[in-house]
């Protein structure tokens, strides 16, 4: 195998026998293939909308599938098998349509021939020849950009499927996925090319960013300002870890009146600020801190646990009869729910002790999203102005085991007073719970959302610039962002479409980025990795 998408890879380099993930070799050799077979698929699917031929199915397909292999998704073997199969039937299916349509075939008709082995082994074996290589033949530079562009997509292709499940689609978002996954397989596009569609997919996942934020505020209004307690409720309990706020909402209706209390895992945090959704009575509050502590609270935890989507680790055999999986995601030997029926998600929560006493602990703001932020604008301007607030810091993005994640906790610690925290994603759990004041009644500590909720902090951001009469990179603003997995790949390329210079990245660089691509994008938006606390605080603040 030879797997390099995410931050924590082995000596930042690549993992080369299993992934630091947890991800075994056959895995890693299914999703390959799987994003192989997706390519032949796309073919197609670029020539059909050539003739007017755009198939729904396919389109829904390949972003679900896409989603299933990134980091901490999905684990079970058996699932790639299906979906590698489903890939193949799909794209024979969509050649038909395609040439029936009067498309131009006969080139893919040579390229996309793959014929799936019957035995998972066999498949394996054959995606071991389909995967990322460690070689570049001489094209180093091209093979950084097809992959940073690789995984762009798939982080693309998880905004895509949760705005989809809500409703909101856009077929440009489909179209681009396809076409990205298509050039994979032509060996005639040089740097330049793949430089442009790298941006592209920046803007993409803008599109595509807004459509999620559009999918969750319409369906469960905009987050408000929100007080929620970290500790518990005597009774049942169900743990809800991941993002979907679909399945949320679904098990929330489950389990009215049953005497569970629903608590939140991980990114799901943010979903307490969201009106539809804490008005239920047993929507109680938040169980957990940081991502490396992750196995030591689900072992903990009196109740089950439902995983709705990534940012999750892989389960320990010591408490796997009390997790599930939906959606994406699925580890062998946990249960999956399949149809959004959590009967045995609540079977089991009712069977399982729960907590036997309330648990009184701290509390935490959450739903400082753009509405709220943008309806207080006069008077942050207002501080800003009088030179109350100097600064604002974007500290956002991913958590995760690997030292050196605890520069985040710092950086927020050794802010001045006279600055603004804005946080999202999972990395905010490294200090989401510091109190850290106020200015003018303005939390100096702002809860935006889950990575989802990106979309909110560029408005912000944008709304702040035209109020100042300025553009985002004049703005008294810094971005200071942590990475881990694919979609926080695609929403850097959204800061990079956008122009916006002067982010700070770590905890390390992409193992996926060559020295020559890095110094294009350090000429071009200044991007700067991460040094100390101290000494970035300095050269930001002077």
């Amino acid at each position: 195998m030879f797997c390099y998408q995410c931050e924590q890879t082995a000596k930042g380099k690549g993992c080369t026998t299993v992934g630091v993930c947890g991800k075994q070799p056959d895995v890693a050799a299914l999703q390959d293939l799987l994003v192989y077979t997706l390519s032949e698929l796309s073919l197609y699917a670029v020539e059909g909308r050539k003739v007017g031929v755009i198939d729904r199915e396919v389109n829904i397909f390949t972003i679900e599938a896409l989603f299933g292999t990134l980091t901490n998704v999905d684990f079970d073997p058996d699932r790639f098998v299906t979906l590698i199969n489903k890939s193949v039937i799909l794209r024979d299916a969509l050649k038909e349509k395609v040439k029936a349509a009067g498309g131009n075939i006969e080139g893919i008709e040579k390229i996309a021939t793959f014929v799936p082995e019957k035995t998972l082994e066999g498949l394996a074996k054959q995606g071991e020849s389909k995967g990322l290589s460690p070689e570049s033949n001489g094209k180093s530079d091209v093979r950084s950009l097809q992959h940073t562009l690789l995984f762009g997509i798939k982080g693309v292709a998880a905004y895509a499927h949760h705005a989809q499940i809500l409703g909101k689609e856009d077929d440009a978002i489909y179209a681009f996925i396809h076409e990205a996954l298509s050039a994979i397989l032509r060996d005639e596009l040089q740097i330049n090319d793949w430089l442009s569609m790298v941006l592209k997919c920046g803007e993409i996942n803008l599109r595509t960013m807004e459509l999620l934020d559009a999918g969750h505020t319409e369906t469960y209004g905009h987050p408000v300002p929100t007080k929620v307690p970290l500790g518990a409720k005597k009774g049942k309990a169900i743990l809800v870890s991941g993002h979907d706020l679909k399945d949320l909402e679904e098990l929330l209706k489950q389990t009215e009146g049953k005497g569970i209390y629903i608590y939140t895992h991980g990114e799901m945090l943010p979903a307490h600020g969201y009106p539809e959704l804490k008005k239920y009575p047993h929507f109680y509050g938040h169980y957990g801190t940081a991502w490396q502590n992750q196995h030591r609270e689900f072992a903990a935890f009196p109740g089950s646990i439902l995983m709705t989507t990534n940012c999750i680790q892989r389960p320990l055999d010591s408490y796997k009869d009390n997790i599930f999986t939906c959606g994406t995601v699925g580890f062998p030997g946990v249960r999956h729910i399949s149809d959004r029926d959590f009967s045995p998600v609540i079977e089991r929560a009712l069977a399982l002790p729960g907590f036997a006493e309330d648990i009184e602990g701290k509390s935490v703001m959450v739903g400082f999203a753009r509405n709220t932020v943008l309806g207080v604008a006069d008077k942050v301007i207002e501080a800003v102005k009088n030179k109350n607030i100097r600064h604002f810091f974007l500290v956002a993005g991913c958590d995760g085991a690997k030292p050196g994640r605890n520069y985040y906790t710092e950086f927020v610690e050794k802010a001045p007073k006279d600055s603004i925290v804005l946080t999202l994603a999972c990395g905010k759990f490294r200090f989401f719970d510091k109190d850290l004041g106020d200015i003018g009644g303005i939390p100096r500590l702002l809860d935006i959302g889950q990575c989802n909720d990106a979309y909110s902090a560029i408005q912000i951001a944008v709304a702040l610039a035209k109020a100042f009469g300025v553009g985002v990179n004049e703005l008294p603003l810094s971005l200071i962002l942590s990475w881990y997995e694919q979609k926080a790949v695609a929403i850097l390329l959204t800061l990079l479409y956008l122009g916006i210079k002067n982010i700070r990245l770590g905890p390390s660089l992409p193992a996926f980025i060559t020295p020559n691509i890095l110094d294009v994008l350090v000429k071009n938006f200044d991007i700067k990795p991460i040094t100390t606390p101290d000494e970035d605080l300095k050269a930001i603040l002077g």
